[in-house]
């Protein structure tokens, strides 16, 4: 069964059949937790690096500095150890050239900030570039897969 991550959203399961999907990941982050031994599993849609101020209720998870934790902690609490965890990220494109913003970049740099600090290492990632991307998790497995725009789907972390 698929499972949309949208944008601010995040999702974990230990549910083997289960797998999570962010679609049209841009400038966005699709953040991918993994824990095989404990055959769970989790994805963060993650729109920008940082709040500033105090973001709706229900935006929380928009920012990397409150998804990162959210999922990290929500994955424990579901049987994962940050000793097993393995990190993939997709997604950071450069949507926006020639606005100096760099959104795609600075999400990146964020959230392996924030999962560094975790200890939590990244093992693949598929960022930057100037095209969309789909990010699939399957729980199961664990396996982490990209499909660039126009392209075709290719596994990122087995």
């Amino acid at each position: 069964m698929e499972t949309m991550v949208r944008m601010g959203e995040l999702a974990i399961s230990d549910t083997p059949g289960d797998v999570l999907v962010s679609l049209g990941l841009g400038s966005c982050i699709g953040l991918a937790l993994v824990d095989k031994r404990a055959g769970v599993a989790g994805l963060a849609h993650i729109v920008l690096p940082a709040t500033t101020g105090e973001p709706k209720s229900g935006a929380m998870n928009k920012f990397a500095d409150h998804a990162v934790p959210a999922l990290v902690d929500g994955m424990v609490e579901r049987g994962a150890s940050r000793v097993f965890m393995q990190a993939s990220l997709v997604g950071g494109a450069s949507m926006f050239a020639g606005t100096g913003l760099e959104v795609g970049a600075r999400n990146a740099d964020a959230v392996r900030e924030l999962v560094a600090g975790r200890r939590v290492p990244v093992v693949a990632e598929a960022v930057g570039g100037s095209r969309g991307r789909t990010v699939k998790v399957d729980v199961a497995s664990g396996s982490v897969s990209v499909r660039e725009a126009g392209g075709v789907e290719a596994v990122l972390a087995a």
